[in-house]
């Protein structure tokens, strides 16, 4: 079994936002056009061509009102296909008891997972003030913080992306937070790995980079028995492919235990997927 910690049915508005000129241009054309909204099926497909038994949809939203994929949509998707996916929430920053009021909703009702807060959209770090109600009310709720590390591939500003100091200082101030830093930190994964390595619910997931791209130093901590264990699979679909982000895995030389670790058994236990 194969769980995608990271990965977007994309609408229309997601699709067509100025931000992602810059991952078509990377991506060769791989992404979806944006005339019009794709079927889920479309990336259950996906999924089910690549071996990719679950996924996690995130939605997204920005500040001034930019909502890119919401709540809503991402909760009749999982409604649709409750044995392929579930909803990672996302929140207004700008209010927030409503953010918080929101996530409990849709953890409690509508069975998400998780909160995921992308920094560079609201060029915030993980340490403003505004983050810090969402912390301890998924401390309350038992779910992870799911986030974004590392430069961003979009023309935005990079430096909300840093591990250190933003990651270790929010796992110090949220010991019981379980927090999942996406996109693997580059460049700064050295910085990620040593954060991971420092605090026992910090992880790291795999998303916008393929098997074959992953940091050198990533994949030397996959391999020892720390971090085995703290260690994610994502694609970040629709910016890559189910397939390509997995080919290579053979090459990666993990053994079949930490195989199992990172492609399913790491997001079984972080995100409760048995509970």
């Amino acid at each position: 079994m194969t769980i995608d910690v990271w990965m977007q049915h994309p609408t229309v508005r997601f699709l067509g936002h100025g931000m992602l000129a810059s991952l078509r241009r990377w991506t060769g054309g791989a992404m979806p056009q944006k005339d019009s909204d794709l079927p889920i099926e479309a990336t259950v497909a996906s999924m089910d061509a690549a071996g990719v038994d679950f996924g996690l949809l995130s939605a997204w939203r920005g500040p001034n009102g930019l909502d890119l994929v919401s709540n809503d949509e991402v909760a009749a998707w999982v409604a649709k296909h409750p044995n392929s996916f579930a909803g990672l929430a996302t929140v207004d920053l700008d209010n927030p008891m409503a953010a918080v009021r929101e996530l409990r909703r849709r953890v409690r009702d509508d069975g998400f997972v998780g909160l995921r807060v992308v920094p560079w959209l609201w060029g915030l770090p993980p340490t403003d003030r505004r983050y810090y109600p969402l912390f301890a009310e998924c401390v309350e709720l038992g779910v992870p913080f799911c986030t974004q590390v590392g430069h961003t591939g979009p023309m935005r500003r990079s430096e909300t992306g840093r591990p250190i100091p933003y990651i270790d200082e929010v796992a110090l101030d949220f010991p019981e937070l379980v927090i999942v830093c996406g996109h693997v930190g580059y460049p700064w994964t050295e910085e990620m790995v040593a954060v991971a390595r420092k605090h026992p619910n910090v992880y790291i997931d795999t998303s916008a980079y393929t098997t074959k791209r992953l940091p050198d130093e990533l994949i030397r901590f996959m391999r020892t028995g720390s971090g085995q264990r703290k260690v994610l699979f994502g694609t970040n679909y629709p910016m890559i492919g189910h397939q390509h982000a997995l080919d290579g895995l053979d090459g990666l030389g993990l053994t079949d235990e930490a195989v199992h670790d990172y492609l399913h058994g790491n997001a079984e236990r972080v995100f409760a997927l048995g509970r």
